[in-house]
């Protein structure tokens, strides 16, 4: 115990220095400051509704659609208020996973995101910029139409309609734009932080909730579920941070009287190589199909409204969704771990740099090898992302508490930003050190 506290204390001068360090280096401290800003900012862009809209119904719909509950997560609470970003960064992120699939089907598109460096990379988002705007202007129409049918959006008139779709779609190219300067002016990645602040943002109200309802009798349910959400914390935390070391050896070079190479190291790869964008694409994917069946159902044609009641019944239903949102988790981490990671690539490249894994043939042989690897820890990491998406509805199923049904995911998210931030700041810090 007195060693534990002794190398705590030791460590306690250098956590200091850091954040000396953090905050008197001018370039690293406009970064943090930056992000910061943009983040105030996305905030107060979230508390400003548009034009028409009626608070009472606003309400009322809201507390019976559960639904929503996800997609105000990724519009920072937006949605709840139909704010001027209610689509948050949802678009951009679609129109990812829309290019994502697609260089699955075309050759030149995974060329272009893989081997093409960085002016490749910057092609491929310019593309996925170009796609975002059609998607928010659809996505905009859609929810007017719906809330308008609802009684909560007043779009009486055609002008009306054309400026709250306008306004809809500017706040979420605004928000795409303002994502992309704070990965580039900043620390972190920016569409990530935009989602992370708006689930901050929404625990105050959430504690407050929990609060108000609270019973002597709840006490140990309570108990349970902050145990459980420490648990997860520390679970995200470890199989974030877990990787599997493949030994590499670099040949030894001779040239002219000095020797090169000869020195061994080790390929880490990570069990979660997607991080948390399966979560991302399976919520987002799941969202289209409910929309859609929310849309038809206010129809006037009645076959229409009774297939979409039946759709939307059975999207609505917790065996069925829990099931569709883990296997589309547990499918997507392979895909997006098989987009942003090839083996043969990294096979050639440790072949042209004289590096070889003992007792693997270079080449395809260690394309292979790798691979192989690679198939196994991403079958761990991806069960682990899909059981900690699907288990706040089973905890909400045992206790009744709707809040915690976003909150698993919401965790997740979290916690994933969180340490990718602090690697981010770590490494800012290193550059300096050296």
């Amino acid at each position: 115990m007195l060693m534990q506290l002794e190398i705590k204390y030791k460590n306690m001068p250098n956590i200091v220095s850091k954040i000396k360090m953090i905050w008197l280096d001018a370039s690293l401290r406009k970064r943090i400051l930056f992000v910061v800003v943009a983040l105030v900012i996305f905030r107060l862009l979230a508390n400003i509704p548009i034009p028409g809209v009626n608070e009472e119904k606003l309400l009322a719909f809201f507390n019976s659609n559960e639904y929503l509950g996800l997609l105000n997560m990724f519009s920072g609470g937006g949605m709840s208020n139909l704010s001027i970003v209610m689509l948050g960064v949802g678009p951009y992120i679609t129109s990812s996973i829309i290019m994502q699939l697609l260089t699955m089907m075309f050759p030149k598109l995974k060329q272009m995101y893989q081997e093409e460096g960085e002016i490749g990379r910057r092609k491929f988002t310019m593309y996925s910029r170009y796609l975002t705007v059609p998607l928010a202007i659809i996505q905009a129409a859609s929810f007017a139409f719906l809330l308008s049918r609802q009684g909560i959006l007043d779009v009486s008139n055609p002008m009306s309609l054309w400026v709250n779709v306008s306004i809809i779609t500017a706040g979420s190219i605004f928000l795409m734009w303002l994502g992309e300067l704070m990965t580039e002016f900043g620390i972190g990645n920016g569409t990530s932080l935009i989602i992370f602040a708006g689930i901050v943002s929404s625990i105050p109200e959430a504690v407050t909730l929990l609060i108000a309802n609270y019973q002597v009798s709840d006490l140990p349910m309570y108990i349970a579920v902050l145990v459980a959400s420490l648990a997860v914390i520390i679970g995200v935390v470890v199989v974030t941070e877990a990787e599997r070391p493949i030994p590499v050896t670099y040949a030894k070079r001779i040239r002219g009287m000095r020797v090169f190479g000869g020195v061994s190291t080790y390929l880490p790869l990570r069990l979660t190589q997607a991080g948390v964008i399966p979560i991302i694409f399976a919520l987002s994917i799941l969202m289209f199909p409910q929309m859609i069946a929310k849309f038809l159902m206010a129809s006037a044609n009645l076959t229409v409204v009774k297939y979409a009641t039946y759709a939307s019944d059975i999207l609505a239903n917790g065996w069925f969704y829990g099931i569709t949102y883990f296997l589309m988790v547990f499918l997507f981490t392979y895909f997006y771990t098989a987009v942003t990671f090839d083996p043969h690539n990294l096979a050639k490249n440790l072949q042209n740099n004289g590096a070889f894994i003992p007792g693997v043939r270079p080449g395809e042989t260690t394309a292979n090898y790798i691979a192989k690897i690679l198939t196994r820890i991403t079958l761990v990491g991806a069960t682990f992302l899909g059981l900690v998406a699907v288990l706040p509805m089973a905890v909400k199923g045992i206790t009744g508490i709707s809040s915690i049904a976003i909150g698993g995911t919401a965790l997740l998210i979290v916690v994933s930003v969180v340490i990718d931030l602090i690697k981010k700041v770590e490494a800012q810090i290193s550059m300096r050190e050296y």
